[in-house]
């Protein structure tokens, strides 16, 4: 028995899904202990925007770290700090014609939606928060209140109140417009919901499958808010920092969101960072109010930076990002079988798209095979349906092809075995390379 199953919580997860030690990696691909290569389809959860070592990101931190840099600050000021704050303000919020005030939270997504929280009830004087079917926004309490999943949920062993679920963007179908009841509820005062200090919402559900909003949806929400005095909260934690195809996943769909929250792929290099961008005239936080002992986290700075420099200067990656979703949502579509009783469906947009499955279970039995072909890959949704993509957005397209070859094959392997059993023999027509095929099971990696 390895020391990961001797001395680590049973909480750990994606280590069961991947049963390997990694040791390196580089680009879109890891490496483990053996030299296997693995193309890399879940970055992070969405954290690894610009792959695993970005060079010219590793250089700044390397860099910043010879020089005796600050590394941990609180919130004191410093130039790492300060530079980040002109970059994201120069390259980022001005070019968008976007004033927020930038608050910086604990490191984690879910700090920053605890802050929001705590900002628009203490700005409203209202405590109930509108959520959304098949919403995710983190496993604190406060935000697990706002999450639908019920297996998360059910691990919180408390009440999780102060807000009431809404229903998605398409939840009952493509002729139900969603907005009809929530304005029916939230303007009927026999309707037992309260009336929210905010909506806190992702234009593209992530953990929740891949649902993807429209823009005309969001343009309602937002005026059914400001018609009802109800704060929008756009969670960009995931969908945001280019993974949509424009750095924040709201952007051409004209709406401006009173807060925003930011995490994830924000440090560019994986390292820990999380903001709350707040309208100007909410910002009204007392001095240390709302603190965190690592909310000062300068090396995520200096990467920020750099990264927000390399590629969001121009749109030029913008237009890169848009080429590869399409080769994506172009390949997803193919690969999508017909001649099968089970039931697939496109979902998400961008590079966040995947493959809905029914049976649910399929999109499990795919992961483990694709797994042992070489690819890292997920899935969603509430009873883990979909099969999720999420490759770094500086994929070569090369990889990205192979990726998706590797998807297919899997995909095929799962229909034509109805036993489930998993393959270990390279597909038809693929490289005799060992380090794509022959994956050890979970056994024997942890038996060693």
């Amino acid at each position: 028995m390895r020391v990961h199953e001797r001395l680590e919580s049973q909480v750990r997860g994606y280590c069961r899904s991947f049963p390997t030690i990694f040791t390196t990696a580089k680009g879109a691909q890891l490496f483990d202990w053996k030299g296997r290569r693995y193309i890399d389809f879940l970055c992070g959860a969405g954290s690894l925007n610009y792959g695993h070592n970005n060079p010219e990101i590793k250089e700044a931190v390397i860099e910043y770290l010879l020089s005796d840099g600050i590394l941990h600050g609180l919130d004191l000021a410093t130039e790492a700090k300060e530079r980040f704050l002109d970059v994201f303000e120069g390259l980022i919020l001005k070019p968008r014609n976007l004033e927020y005030k930038i608050q910086f939270t604990g490191p984690t997504g879910a700090n920053a939606v605890e802050a929001a929280f705590k900002l628009v009830r203490k700005a409203t004087g209202r405590r109930n928060i509108i959520s959304f079917t098949n919403g995710f926004h983190g496993v604190t309490l406060g935000a697990l209140a706002a999450t639908g999943n019920s297996y998360y949920r059910r691990a919180a062993a408390t009440t999780l109140g102060e807000t009431t679920f809404m229903p998605y963007d398409g939840y009952f179908g493509p002729d139900f417009n969603t907005l009809e009841y929530i304005r029916k509820v939230l303007t009927d005062g026999s309707s037992g919901v309260d009336l929210p200090a905010a909506f806190i919402v992702e234009t593209v559900q992530g953990e929740g499958g891949l649902n993807a909003a429209s823009a005309g949806w969001l343009r309602g929400l937002q005026a059914l808010g400001r018609e009802l005095g109800i704060l929008l909260i756009i969670d960009d934690i995931q969908a945001g920092c280019g993974r949509t195809g424009t750095f924040f996943s709201f952007e051409g769909f004209g709406i401006i969101p009173d807060i925003v929250l930011l995490s994830k792929s924000l440090s560019g290099y994986g390292l820990p960072m999380s903001v709350v961008l707040i309208r100007p005239d909410l910002d009204i936080w007392e001095p240390g109010e709302h603190n965190g002992t690592f909310r000062g986290n300068n090396l995520a700075f200096v990467s920020a930076a750099k990264a927000i420099e390399i590629y969001w200067g121009d749109d030029l990656f913008s237009h890169e990002i848009g080429k590869k979703a399409e080769i994506l949502s172009d390949r997803l579509a193919e690969i999508i079988p017909f001649d099968t009783e089970a039931e697939f469906e496109p979902r998400g947009r961008g590079l966040i798209q995947g493959i809905e499955c029914a049976p649910a279970s399929i999109a499990d039995r795919v992961s483990r095979a694709a797994f042992e072909r070489g690819l890292i890959i997920e899935t969603s949704g509430a009873d883990s349906q979909v099969i999720k993509c999420l490759p770094p957005l500086t994929i070569e397209v090369s990889i990205l092809t192979r990726g998706l070859d590797i998807l297919e094959d899997s995909l095929q392997a799962v229909l034509t075995d109805g036993s489930g059993r998993q393959f270990h023999a390279p597909p038809p027509g693929r490289p005799q390379n060992s380090r794509w095929v022959s994956v050890p099971t979970a056994t024997e990696v942890y038996s060693r």
